[in-house]
């Protein structure tokens, strides 16, 4: 294999993702990326901010842990003018998620327990919502993914924390490219780190592919808005994998765009669960679905679906055991 090193690999991605509508910006340190954190979020809000807004607003996102300020990320901030009127400031679009502002840079360095300096960052609305780490080529991806964790545990926590807020991972040798949430620490594991795929199931792993589909603006903003999940009862974020998505659009795009039925094929064990809930979660908010309904054929995984669905989002299920009760629901 012949070797590429991390400066070309980095170089070539940055100029791909420019080229795919990327704005680039230049982010040295925590002041800078504060600086931009402003301007951005004046953008996005169509609105000015004095200092005394901006740093109230710095401490309303400087609060939580990850799945607290992933929750903050979803959410709008009441801010208080000075002259009494309130004005909601919104952090990120998901309804309509390709009209967020892109950013890349590169290079930031941040000083937490050690000085760390991140190799490519991905900033929608102005926070640092994907991170991608390079190896190059020929070294292993566990290098990279380790890597991350070390930006977990020394730096992401410094000062201002907004690089907390990553929802996505991207670690890639440019031969191999794989990504995964930005969880709890000690629940990341590099057995949930995985490779995206076509709708017929073939992997892209080459970086120069992966850039162009997975991380085009629309797409990288859709799978944060849409496929990160907030599981409730562990407090992590959990991602689909790229089997999941398609079956996922599949469905939504047979209840929008037609009346036929159809069916989905998961193997056990591969997420079905997570799958159906997420469609439903989707299907839910399009405005002539009223319910949806979710059949079981066995008694053992009608208890296991309500733990797994409740342990997505509370309360999100109403379960029933009778056929004449669920035919009263429904109607």
């Amino acid at each position: 294999m012949n070797t590429q090193s991390e400066a070309i690999l980095e170089d070539n991605l940055l100029k791909q993702l420019i080229s795919l509508g990327y704005e680039k910006v230049i982010i040295r340190d925590e002041a800078e990326l504060l600086a931009n954190l402003k301007a951005q979020t004046e953008r996005h809000n169509k609105t000015t901010l004095d200092d005394v807004e901006f740093t109230r607003i710095l401490n309303y996102l400087n609060k939580g842990n990850v799945f607290e300020k992933a929750k903050t990320l979803r959410d709008k901030y009441a801010l208080t003018r000075a002259d009494g009127t309130t004005k909601y400031i919104e952090f990120i679009d998901s309804e309509h998620w390709c009209q967020n502002l892109f950013q890349v840079t590169h290079q930031v360095t941040i000083e937490g327990s050690y000085t760390n300096r991140y190799d490519v960052t991905i900033l929608i609305n102005g926070l640092p919502l994907v991170q991608i780490e390079l190896k190059r080529r020929g070294l292993e991806l566990k290098e990279a993914f380790n890597q991350t964790l070390r930006y977990k545990r020394h730096s992401y926590g410094a000062k201002s924390a907004l690089f907390n807020y990553i929802q996505i991972f991207v670690i890639s040798n440019g031969v191999n490219t794989k990504y995964y949430a930005n969880t709890k620490l000690e629940a990341m594991n590099f057995k949930q780190v995985f490779f995206w795929a076509d709708r017929e199931n073939n992997n892209i792993t080459n970086l120069n592919e992966f850039t162009d589909v997975f991380l085009e603006p629309c797409h990288i903003s859709k799978m944060i808005c849409k496929y990160v999940v907030l599981a409730e009862v562990t407090k992590s974020l959990m991602i689909l994998r790229p089997y999941q998505y398609h079956a996922t659009e599949a469905i939504i795009d047979r209840v929008v765009n037609t009346n036929k039925n159809g069916y989905i094929w998961h193997t056990t064990g591969s997420g079905k669960t997570l799958t159906s809930f997420k469609t439903a979660q989707i299907l839910m908010k399009l405005p002539n679905v009223h319910k949806v309904v979710f059949v079981v054929d066995r008694k053992d995984l009608d208890y296991q679906t309500n733990k797994e669905f409740n342990s997505f989002s509370a309360g999100s299920v109403d379960g029933t055991d009778s056929t004449h009760a669920l035919v009263k629901t429904v109607q």
